[in-house]
């Protein structure tokens, strides 16, 4: 698998060339799609390491392209594009192994950084990670390999390096709001809040999760930033 080999799945032409456009400097091979269908008949020609993929596309959505996209190829890494800051069944995204999300509008800065960061992740190893960020990444990587239990422990690693931080505890609540277990999900995202009681992915969390909010689109985030 050539992770640098990128397909770009989004019925929006100016998405796609934005992105494109974006990563034209970087090391990395680009194809687009223009929907569903065309991004899995060109999947099945072509191995490539990463998709960029549009949640909301017409006819064959995203949610459906990644679940028939697990079946063939469990190896892939799947960024999934959003709009409007809301994703549509994120948790059902992250038991398929989708756990890195980008939001419309974006800069290509943006894209650029989260593309490197994935690449970064396929190099880290486990032996020499001590600190707080390569922890985290780790535990993506399980969460795209659909390993939950590991992906917890090295979150559970980063809170011990920095338990100031209430990224960590969001995304480690997360983590067992997948798992289904919601009273230590609502703990988690309280610990985070304790943390910083402005930070509004544990706010929307602990209201999708407690049922104190509801709305036409639920989420699940687990980070609100994209770059440094």
């Amino acid at each position: 698998m050539k992770i640098n080999k990128i397909l770009i799945v989004d019925d929006e032409k100016n998405i796609r060339l934005t992105i494109s456009q974006a990563l034209a400097d970087m090391d990395v091979e680009t194809n687009t799609a223009v929907n569903g269908e065309e991004a899995l008949a060109k999947l099945k020609d072509t191995e490539f390491g990463m998709v960029l993929l549009d949640l909301r596309m017409p006819g064959m959505d995203g949610m459906e392209v990644l679940a028939k996209l697990r079946k063939e190829r469990p190896d892939i890494r799947v960024v999934i594009i959003t709009a409007h800051g809301t994703i549509d069944s994120a948790v059902d995204a992250m038991k398929l192994g989708a756990v890195d999300f980008i939001q419309k509008p974006f800069t290509p800065k943006e894209i650029r950084y989260m593309v490197s960061k994935i690449i970064k992740r396929e190099t880290l190893d486990i032996v020499k990670s001590h600190d707080y960020e390569s922890f985290i990444e780790l535990a993506k990587k399980c969460v795209e390999d659909r390993h939950y239990d590991a992906a917890a422990e090295h979150v559970k690693k980063a809170i011990s390096i920095d338990s100031s931080r209430p990224d960590a505890f969001n995304f480690l609540g997360a983590l067992y709001e997948v798992q289904g277990n919601k009273l230590e999900a609502q703990k988690n995202y309280r610990a985070a809040l304790s943390l910083d009681p402005t930070y509004k992915p544990a706010q929307d969390n602990l209201s999708f999760s407690t049922g104190a909010k509801m709305k036409e689109e639920k989420e699940i985030k687990f980070d609100n930033n994209t770059s440094n």
